[in-house]
């Protein structure tokens, strides 16, 4: 049995994740295993991509509503690493929940790599994929299925891509194009139906 309590309490908040990926990074390293230039690169982009999106995204009045609608208080147990571009594009947003709800919500991140136990509960078509964002209740128990590694339309999209192609350099360009051009709108609408959900 998972301790999700536990998991929880032990995780950083957004900003102590944002320190440990940059610290890493200013000594040759990312998060998990692989420090190769491959995922350095990956790290140092994402460390761009999170400070654009935590500059520029607002969020939609649809999500504010929702937020505003919610009574009880809940948990956001994200599980990630440095390296995913997935989760740069990602994670700003569920923070920017987490400042607008006031108090309803915390936040905690863990890497993945760390906690194989808990990923392995969270499976995306039998892979390790990242970003998962769990939803726990007050008393730290899940309530809801995860979200994640990505919006469904460009879960979709990426399938396909693969498909035609097996360069991950242009599969990459291909998806963050996407996200660019998005400006997290498909992310927000998806989560207005996830949090639509909770009481």
């Amino acid at each position: 049995m998972l301790n999700y309590s536990t998991i929880f309490e032990n995780g950083m908040t957004y900003s102590n994740y944002r320190e440990v990926v940059y610290t890493r990074l200013l000594n040759g390293k990312t998060t998990g295993d692989n420090h190769s230039l491959e995922m350095l690169h990956y790290t140092k982009m994402n460390n761009h991509r999170m400070d654009r999106i935590e500059k520029n995204t607002v969020l939609t009045s649809d999500l504010s509503n929702v937020i505003s609608a919610i009574k009880g208080n809940y948990n956001f147990l994200v599980v990630s690493e440095g390296w995913c571009g997935d989760a740069a594009q990602i994670l700003p947003v569920f923070e920017k929940i987490v400042e607008e709800a006031k108090g309803k919500f915390q936040m905690k991140i863990v890497l993945r790599d760390e906690n194989l136990r808990l990923i392995d509960n969270y499976l995306t078509n039998g892979g390790r994929a990242i970003p998962a964002v769990i939803i726990l209740d007050e008393n730290k128990n899940p309530v809801l299925p995860k979200w994640g590694p990505r919006p469904q339309v460009l879960q979709k999209l990426l399938k396909q891509w693969k498909e035609e192609s097996d360069d991950m350099g242009l599969i990459a360009e291909q998806l963050h194009g996407w996200y660019a051009k998005d400006k997290t709108q498909t992310t927000q609408s998806e989560l207005v139906d996830l949090l639509k959900q909770l009481k």
